[in-house]
């Protein structure tokens, strides 16, 4: 089933707590949150709700630091983790492989995964990072999907970890933006789902070929087995 994530960005916003219902009232059974807001986590107690929750960028530097990722794990998961359907934590946002931050990714995963261990929720819940797809150096036809030579030293340690732990990759799939840097070669209507028939390598729709692309990208990294959950997707609205 599909999710929504939830961003609190903006003014005027509804309440926690009619956020939540709205979700509950359009049968919504996933969120994602991008950081830890605990007025939200509340509303969600008892909710049923499977939930992504993100470790802000901005504190992937911190969580290095074994001590900090314990703190955080207590204070954010543990402490919602009996009534709250916590499913993945996303330690990190679209870091790319030339980011400051790129080298606090594995570190803060690993901090992470050892703190949910030590709470003995490892079982509830998986930690990984959201990547976007400007880390594929080839997506087409994706069968050749690959990883870009800058992203695979970054990628690959990741995936490792990844596949030790039976965690997925979460990717931020947007056929927007690869029509749009793309439209020669792209129609319209094969990023809108809108195209009747497959093209010539077999694909209907843009979302479809770039997620096997990814999956193409990890069988090169030597992990077959590593599956993709998709952690955003969406349009512009205009």
């Amino acid at each position: 089933g599909s999710g929504v994530c939830y961003g609190g960005n903006g003014n005027n916003l509804p309440t926690k707590q009619a956020v939540v219902d709205l979700y509950k009232s359009n049968r919504i059974g996933k969120i994602r949150l991008y950081y830890p807001d605990e007025g939200v986590l509340q509303a969600l107690r008892g909710s049923n709700i499977e939930v992504i929750l993100g470790v802000p960028n901005d504190q992937l530097h911190s969580l290095t630091n074994a001590g900090a990722a314990t703190n955080w794990v207590n204070k954010y998961v543990k402490a919602y983790s009996q009534n709250v359907k916590f499913k993945y934590i996303a330690v990190g946002n679209e870091i790319h492989p030339g980011d400051s931050l790129a080298g606090s990714v594995l570190p803060a995963l690993e901090n992470i995964q050892k703190a949910i261990s030590a709470a003995n929720l490892q079982g509830q819940m998986k930690v990984s990072t959201a990547i976007d797809t400007t880390l594929l150096g080839n997506s087409y036809p994706p069968k050749d999907g690959v990883f870009s030579s800058s992203a695979s030293s970054y990628i690959r340690p990741i995936v490792n970890f990844l596949a030790r732990n039976g965690a997925p990759l979460l990717a931020n799939v947007y056929p927007y933006f690869a029509y749009v840097n793309n439209q020669q070669s792209i129609g319209l209507d094969y990023a809108l789902f809108t195209k009747h028939g497959n093209n010539e390598v077999g694909y209907q729709n843009l979302f479809d070929a770039l997620l096997d692309s990814l999956y193409a990208a990890l069988e090169k990294v030597g992990a077959p087995n590593v599956k993709v959950v998709v952690s955003e997707c969406g349009w512009p609205n205009s």
